[in-house]
C-alpha cells in the first residue's frame, strides 16, 4: 500500500519498501515462485562457474579487479550509488561475456569508448494480422548491439521495468533491423492495440553502455 514516509528501499523483516512513480510503497514480503525455467537455470550455472573462476585466480589478479572496481559504480538507488567490489565487477564482466558466447577474462579489460548506437526507434506494422517489429538504424548495428524487450502490455502503461535479453541486433537492411523473430521466440506475437517496449545497448569487452528504450503500439491490421 502507499504510505507517507521518508524514501526507503529494501527488505526489513517481513516488510518490503520501495519508491514508485506514485510515491512510497510498503508491502508484505512474498517469497517468489521458483519455476526453474531454462533461462533461470542457465544464468545460475553461469554464476556458479564465474564464482569458481574467481576463487581460482592468483591474488595479484584479484587485486587488479579490486582496483578497477573503484571506478565502477553500482546502479543508483534512492539517488545513491557506490563502487563495486572486485568480485562484483569480475562477475558482471564475465557473466556478460559468457552470455554472449565469448571467453571469460582473468584481468579487468579497459572501459571502452562506445560508438553511437545504431538503433534509433521502433516501428511496428500489422499487415493482415502479420505483425512485424523493426528497429530503425543509422548504420550497421554490428555484432555488439544487445536487444532486450518486455512482454506486450496495455498501451496505457507509461513504462516497462521487466526487460529480458532476446538476442543481438540483426544486420540492418535499408535502414531497418527486423527483430520480429527474436521477439516472438521469447514472448509470442504481440496483438493489436498492445504496447511493446524494447531496449538497445552495446557490449564491448564485457562492458555495457547505458541502454536506450524505444516503444511502439501494435496497429490494427491493414
Amino acid at each position: 500500500m502507499k504510505i507517507l514516509d521518508i524514501p526507503q528501499s529494501g527488505k526489513r523483516g517481513l516488510t518490503v519498501s520501495q519508491s514508485t512513480p506514485f510515491g512510497q510503497m510498503s508491502r508484505t514480503l512474498a517469497i517468489p515462485a521458483n519455476p526453474r525455467t531454462k533461462s533461470q537455470v542457465t544464468i545460475r550455472d553461469i554464476l556458479a562457474r564465474v564464482a569458481a573462476r574467481w576463487r581460482a585466480l592468483a591474488e595479484t589478479q584479484r587485486v587488479a579487479w579490486m582496483e578497477a572496481a573503484t571506478e565502477a559504480k553500482s546502479n543508483p538507488r534512492l539517488g545513491q550509488s557506490g563502487s563495486l567490489s572486485g568480485f562484483q565487477l569480475f562477475t558482471k564482466i564475465n557473466c556478460t561475456l559468457t552470455r554472449l558466447g565469448q571467453d571469460q577474462v582473468d584481468l579487468p579489460p579497459e572501459r571502452p569508448q562506445f560508438p553511437d548506437l545504431a538503433p534509433q526507434g521502433l516501428v511496428i506494422t500489422n499487415t493482415a494480422g502479420a505483425v512485424a517489429l523493426k528497429l530503425t538504424c543509422l548504420g550497421d548495428p554490428g555484432e555488439n548491439t544487445i536487444i532486450r524487450a518486455g512482454k506486450a502490455v496495455s498501451q496505457g502503461r507509461e513504462n516497462c521495468t521487466d526487460f529480458r535479453i532476446i538476442g543481438t541486433c540483426p544486420a540492418a537492411v535499408a535502414g531497418s533491423a527486423d527483430i520480429t523473430a527474436l521477439y516472438t521466440a521469447r514472448f509470442g506475437p504481440p496483438t493489436a492495440a498492445k504496447k511493446v517496449y524494447v531496449q538497445a545497448s552495446q557490449v564491448m569487452d564485457g562492458w555495457e553502455s547505458r541502454p536506450i528504450t524505444f516503444w511502439a503500439i501494435v496497429p490494427a491490421g491493414a
